[in-house]
Parts: structure tokens; sequence; C-alpha cells
């Protein structure tokens, strides 16, 4: 059961931070500043130098608390997959879906959550039991592809990865999306050193879905 409970921890916050950084020390420090804004889901990008690391480290640091789940992004195969959850990773994300990594993560029953692009391959990811599934890039679309989706497919979980702001993310959540994916737009203020301004963002996304699922 402990894999829905992963699941339920980043549906109910509703937003997935996806930590991308100029080194693992920054990343930690982004992800700090995620959580303290109130953000559950941590997802440290494998385009971090040491990414298996700054997972290690968060996954220690948070492991007493059970609201934060930390995630790897960008894996783009089983090997990588597994170095993820070995260092602590409780679910794992990719830009694109791969049988392999889904067959791994069904047979340590960690989420995986795959990018996709069409109906074709959500189907096709579906088929493969993956709970969530990562609309990529999400810009090249918007909210009101979920729409269109959830017609044919209303079971479908989908987080938008990629087009996702301050603007629009409550009608992505309006539309029907279980979670968003958040990156550079709430991560820029790292560039500066200003990781307080991230907290702030992250406040501001976390309040922005609740309303959006109040309406």
């Amino acid at each position: 059961m402990n894999k829905y409970t992963i699941l339920s921890k980043i549906t109910d916050c509703g937003v997935v931070a996806v930590v991308r950084a100029d080194s693992s020390e920054e990343a930690v420090k982004i992800s700090e500043a995620c959580v303290s804004g109130g953000i559950s889901g941590i997802e440290v990008t494998f385009t971090v130098k040491g990414a298996d690391d700054v997972i290690k480290e968060l996954a220690s640091v948070y492991q007493n608390h059970s609201d934060v789940v930390i995630g790897a992004g960008t894996v783009l195969d089983a090997s990588t997959a597994r170095i993820a959850i070995l260092a602590g990773a409780q679910f794992i994300v990719s830009p694109c879906f791969d049988a392999d990594t889904a067959k791994l993560c069904n047979l340590y029953q960690i989420p995986y959550m795959p990018g996709c692009m069409t109906i074709t391959e959500i189907k096709h990811a579906l088929e493969f039991g993956c709970d969530i599934v990562k609309l990529f890039p999400g810009s090249a679309y918007g909210p009101d592809f979920i729409k269109a989706v959830k017609g044919p497919l209303p079971q479908v979980n989908i987080m938008p990865t990629g087009g996702v702001d301050l603007e629009n993310v409550g009608q992505w959540i309006k539309n029907g999306c279980a979670a968003v994916g958040v990156g550079g737009n709430l991560s820029a203020p790292a560039k500066t050193g200003h990781f307080e301004k991230i907290s702030e963002y992250a406040r501001e996304y976390v309040k922005k879905v609740q309303i959006a699922r109040e309406a």
C-alpha cells in the first residue's frame, strides 16, 4: 500500500517541484525552499550533477516528515531508475515512456510517471500500470487539452509539466489534472540566491491549486 500512500501525498498537495540546478548544493536548497512553502512532492532531475546523492540527502532529511515525498526526474532508462530508487527515490518521472522502467517500478511498487503527448502514448502507459501520466511538454497543448483527453480516457490521472505558471495553474486543475509539475517558473529565484522567494512562490502555487479544487 506504500505506493498509493505516495501517490496520495502527491495528489493531495497537487504540486510537484521539478528541481533543476547548477550544483547539488543548489538543488538541496531549492528543494528545502519548496518544502518550506508547502510543496510535498520534490522531483530531483538527473540533469543535476550528483542527483542520486541529492536524493539520498533529501530522503534522509525528510524521512520522518510525513507529508514530503522525494522522487527522481528525467529518468530515461531502468538503470537510472534503479540508481534513484536505491538512493531513496519514492517516485520516478520521465520525459517519455519506457517499458523497462515501468516494469522495474512495478516490481518495487514505486510510482512511475512517464511523459506522454498523445492519446496513444497515454493508453500505452496505462496498460503498463502507470497511475499518473505526465503530459509533457504541457506548453505544447495548454489546459484545454485535458478536457479532450478526459473524454475517451476519463480514468487517467494527468500531471502537466512545462507551461504551468501561477496564471494558469488553476485552469489546469479545474480542467481535471490530478497534480501539476512546476520547474523554472518556481525555482528561477535560485539564480540570484533568493531562496525565500521560492518558498513564497511555492505557497502561491499550493494555494491556487486548493482554490481551484474548491471552485
